[in-house]
């Protein structure tokens, strides 16, 4: 292609954006960000809880969250771990899709305590790391389980002045 060529088809595409904006038909940042969209309050400790290996004994990988959204039918792109964990739990209002999440972690976290298990027989020299990160995990089960106990369900329907 010739240089000129290139410089039309950018004055043409720099017209059509003119004119598409001067009609009004233009659409600029308006649109919410669905990832600023409020979460219920346990969402963020679950979050810190969760994503952090140091609390909960084993790393949860974008590609795990993704598994445990698809094993309970939803649905999330993978962006950064966080805004997942937000958008897996956003619109949690009912007991059993928060148990059904839950359970899908824990399945991943046993799978853990396995591999951490057999890495402990095979490096017994390294077995107490390895028995730290599985108390740690079956306390973040133990937290995961009163969760789902303290949780409270909401329904659409519900008027919350009325409570």
């Amino acid at each position: 292609m010739k240089e000129n060529d290139y410089s039309d088809l950018r004055a043409e595409f720099d017209e059509f954006v003119r004119g598409k904006c001067d009609t009004g038909s233009c659409e600029t940042s308006s649109e919410t960000d669905p990832d600023e969209e409020p979460v219920p309050g346990f969402v963020d400790e679950l979050s810190d809880k969760l994503l952090s290996p140091y609390h909960c004994g084993a790393y949860l990988s974008r590609l795990d969250i993704k598994r445990v959204a698809e094993a309970i039918d939803e649905s999330i792109p993978i962006k950064e771990r966080k805004k997942m964990i937000k958008a897996l739990f956003r619109h949690t209002t009912k007991k059993a899709y928060l148990r059904s999440a839950f359970d899908e972690f824990n399945r991943h976290f046993g799978g853990r305590v396995l591999i951490y298990q057999e890495l402990s027989e095979a490096f017994p020299a390294s077995k107490p790391i390895f028995d730290e990160n599985i108390s740690k995990i079956k306390m973040t089960q133990k937290i995961l389980d009163q969760i789902i106990e303290d949780f409270e369900e909401i329904e659409p329907t519900d008027d919350p002045l009325n409570i």
